[in-house]
Order: C-alpha cells, then sequence, then structure tokens
C-alpha cells in the first residue's frame, strides 16, 4: 500500500495555499516554483480541487487560486479523495476476489487498516498542518536566538 504522487502532490500544493493564502489568490506557478512540481501536473490537480469545491479560481491579471473553505472545515482525506487518490491496504480494491476470485483470509485486516487510515487523515486538517508550520518556524527562530546568544557570550 502507497500514497502516489497524486495525493502527495494535492497535499503539499495545498498547504502552500493554506500558508499563502489569504486576500490575494495563490497562482499556481507560484506553487510549481516554491514546491517542485510540474505546472501542468498542478493544473490538473487543481481542477480536481475545484470540482470538489475545495479551491476557487480567479481568472486574469493577478488571478489564482484561493480556499474555498475555512482551514478547519479541509481534512487530508478531503483533499486525497478530491483527486481521486485511493488509499487501500487490499490487493483487490475491496472488491473480495483477490484470491482466486475468492475472499483472501486477511481481508477484513486490510480493510480495517484503510478504515484507521482514513480515519486519521480525516482528523488532520489544513488548520493543524499550518499550526504545525508555524510551529517548525518558529523553533528555528529560537534556535538561531539561542546560538547567537552563545556566539556572543
Amino acid at each position: 500500500m502507497r500514497l502516489t504522487t497524486k495525493g502527495r502532490f494535492a497535499v503539499t500544493a495545498m498547504l502552500d495555499l493554506a500558508l499563502r493564502g489569504g486576500k490575494n489568490p495563490v497562482t499556481l506557478a507560484g506553487i510549481s516554483e516554491r514546491q517542485d512540481i510540474s505546472l501542468s501536473y498542478l493544473e490538473q490537480l487543481f481542477s480536481r480541487l475545484r470540482r470538489h469545491e475545495l479551491v476557487e479560481s480567479v481568472r486574469g491579471p493577478g488571478g489564482g487560486y484561493y480556499l474555498a473553505k475555512p482551514l478547519d472545515d479541509v481534512s487530508v482525506a478531503d483533499i486525497i479523495r478530491a483527486v481521486d487518490e485511493p488509499i487501500d491496504a487490499t490487493q483487490c480494491g475491496g472488491k473480495e476476489n483477490c484470491h482466486d476470485e475468492h475472499r483472501c483470509l486477511t481481508h477484513d485486516l486490510w480493510v480495517g487498516l484503510n478504515a484507521h487510515i482514513y480515519d486519521y487523515l480525516d482528523n488532520v486538517t489544513l488548520a493543524s498542518l499550518v499550526a504545525k508550520q508555524d510551529e517548525c518556524k518558529e523553533k528555528v527562530l529560537q534556535d538561531r536566538r539561542a546560538s547567537k546568544v552563545s556566539l556572543v557570550a
């Protein structure tokens, strides 16, 4: 089981948008440059995110994208579902035909794992990811201040 680049890039791009969003739309070119994701790939992802009403777009000069919902209302699972990214630990895609067209012995185990993964991702919001980024930035600033103090002393 793995999360492909489609899901990873969609979450990364949405977090970038959340960190830079506000009054002005954020361009896909800017996200592409900052996150090293192909612009054409981002266009495909954002088309899906827009269809699922997670982002809205503004055309023309000064245009771009902004979040369509508050940060607390967008979960990582929402983003992954919007870009049609399956997270499935079963070999059969949940169809119960993985063992010679029959249900395998461990089918329920993998279905349960899928449920736990989605429960976890449903509880991780863009707001919590933004807060985590803010904590990391603050820690870096504190470490820099501490190292300057020790150099002076």
